[in-house]
């Protein structure tokens, strides 16, 4: 998959916008029962809002052509009853719906979240962090008002539209097709705006984040830069990228502020074409007054939520270019998934068998790499294998291939006679321990750290996987000992310190195949010395596979493979492999020379 850098806009594939609507309206469905209050808030609001004419008209023609200053101002009366009434159900219906939008939104965060944590290495590899994130929060938060509006807007308009059509049209049809003859004129500008909106604001939206991947980038190597003296650079490229985003933006609000002039020309032409009708056309010189007011308060109600809708249509727009990121990510297929009938892996023994195995990365591309070829070897229960050999040879590839990071495209995998694409990944997983050079630590407590390898783990076991792994002693020197306050990253910690952390992690979890992946490269020689015997007691009783290019920390291995040319070009003890005098012997002597 070709990687998409902050540098580059992110493509989406075209979709069709009707669908993209129906897929957000479907997120509704499950809170019906909460929106039926809302309907009938609904109801009131516009019922009365249709009413309101009328008695302007009776009040007219009746009350004030007979000058009855009582009628009158019992009619007033009810209009400023049934105008509270219009407020405070208009307010309740907006609350009730803001509350229903926000729960939706919990909704399509969380399914988007959970989805995100499916999929395969090759995802996180084809994209900065920082896109994702803009996906996950900036692009969710936006369809929130679409979700609201669609209720509180949308629907009241639409009715108030066709409502105010259908009085017109049975008080004076002559007068109401007057009212309507620029409505055609209208609908071509909006349709002619949106097909400039549309692009613009999804263009908005990807150097939005390009911008948020390359502020996620610059904070999370902070330390390079400074190191460097490049925040010059860094403050170059921001402004560039904050300057794309700036113009993408204006642009973009240039062409979606012609909404609101389509509709008020149109609103105007249409009020004109009213009274010319009616006074000079159709021969209105005798009409009722209360009857033309009736109509101007009407043609107003007609024109006001075509605003409304030109507004949400000009929202909908606007947002249904996140609805296309939220739902692109959703889309994407997870690469690694179980089949459907996949059983739960048993508790392992630990006997690991390549057979065959071929593995490339980025396959039918123009970017592919293959790094596995015809890869075979058994490993029997409670070994403890190294991998050596040079850089991009594949010997994380290896690892990751046992964990099902990645799957492979030749031959097969077998964990004590299981084949590792017939078991589910979760009952896999849970069985193996995987620890790296850089071993994240969480924002939270010592004690929260380690009992993220096991949650249900005891005081007791917590404590003595520290102690295996000679990390309490420095924990317990710290400040709250097991309850110290952790940053991000383990900001505060030396590196031997996180890694010793992250040993007990591991270690508590008790994981039936162990993983090591330069998991001492970081560490001191002093820190390494304390560590090695914590490390035994990892090993011990488990099968394990160890990267390292220190070589010393191999020498005690069952075997060690010499992983070179996309497969294994030696295998043996480090004597057996010593007295041969090849590639392995080679590696060692250069690094003791």
């Amino acid at each position: 998959m070709a990687t998409n850098s902050f540098r580059e806009d992110e493509t989406l594939q075209y979709t069709d916008k009707k669908k993209i609507f129906l897929r957000i309206i479907r997120y509704l469905r499950p809170h019906i029962r909460e929106i039926i209050p809302v309907l009938i808030s609904l109801a009131i609001t516009v019922g009365v809002s249709l009413v309101s004419p009328l008695l302007i008209e009776y009040a007219i023609d009746v009350h004030v052509a007979n000058r009855n200053v009582s009628g009158l101002l019992k009619v007033a009366a009810a209009i400023v009853v049934l105008g509270l009434v219009y407020i405070s159900f208009v307010k309740l219906r907006m609350y009730m719906m803001n509350k229903v939008a926000n729960k939706i939104l919990l909704d399509i965060r969380q399914e988007l979240y959970e989805h995100i944590q499916t999929l395969s290495f090759t995802f996180f590899d084809s994209r900065p962090t920082g896109k994702i994130l803009a996906r996950i929060i900036g692009d969710v938060n936006s369809l929130k008002e679409v979700m609201a509006n669609t209720i509180t807007n949308l629907i009241p308009n639409m009715v108030t539209v066709v409502g105010v059509m259908a009085i017109m049209l049975i008080k004076d049809w002559k007068l109401a097709l007057a009212t309507f003859c620029s409505l055609p004129l209208m609908i071509v500008s909006v349709f002619w705006v949106r097909s400039m909106t549309h692009s613009r604001w999804q263009l908005t939206r990807k150097k939005s984040s390009n911008m948020n991947a390359y502020v996620h980038e610059d904070i999370a190597g902070i330390s390079v830069v400074q190191s460097f003296h490049a925040e010059d650079e860094t403050k170059s490229t921001f402004r560039t990228l904050a300057n794309e985003h700036r113009d993408a933006y204006i642009s973009a609000c240039r062409a979606a502020d012609l909404f609101g002039p389509t509709v008020d020309m149109s609103w105007s032409l249409s009020s004109m074409i009213l009274y010319m009708a009616a006074i000079q056309f159709f021969g209105y010189t005798e009409a009722s007054l209360g009857l033309i007011a009736a109509f101007a308060s009407y043609t107003t109600m007609f024109w006001s939520p075509i605003m409304g809708l030109s507004n949400y249509y000009n929202q909908l727009v606007t947002n249904l270019t996140a609805a296309e990121r939220v739902f692109d990510i959703m889309d994407t297929e997870a690469e690694i998934t179980d089949k459907p009938d996949a059983e739960e892996l048993p508790d392992l023994e630990g006997r690991v068998s390549f057979e065959n195995v071929g593995f490339t990365y980025d396959e039918g591309t123009e970017a592919q790499t293959k790094v596995l070829e015809n890869v075979n070897f058994t490993v029997e229960p409670g070994e403890t294998i190294a991998l050596v050999g040079p850089t991009g040879a594949g010997k994380t590839t290896i690892v990751n291939l046992i964990s099902r990071f990645y799957d492979i495209q030749k031959g097969k995998i077998f964990l004590d006679g299981h084949d590792l694409t017939d078991v589910k990944i979760h009952s896999l997983r849970k069985q193996m321990g995987v620890m790296t050079q850089d071993n994240f630590i969480f924002h939270g407590t010592v004690r929260e750290n380690i009992l993220y390898g096991r949650a249900d783990a005891t005081e007791e076991e917590m404590i003595a996987a520290a102690k295996a792994v000679n990390a309490h002693e420095f924990i317990m020197n710290m400040e709250k000992g097991y309850d110290t306050e952790l940053k991000e990253r383990g900001a505060g910690l030396s590196i031997g310190q996180r890694q010793l952390i992250a040993f007990a992690r591991t270690m508590i979890s008790m994981p039936k195949i162990l993983i090591l992946d330069e998991a001492t490269s970081s560490i001191d020689t002093h820190t390494e010395m304390l560590v090695q015997k914590g490390i035994q007691a990892l090993l011990a009783g488990r099968t394990s596979f160890v990267i390292a290019h220190r070589l010393s920390t191999i020498k005690n291995a069952d075997r060690i493979f010499v992983i070179n040319h996309g497969g294994i070009e030696e295998s043996g003890n480090h004597e057996q492999l010593m007295a041969k005098g090849g590639a392995y012997h080679d590696l060692y002597m250069a690094q003791f020379a």
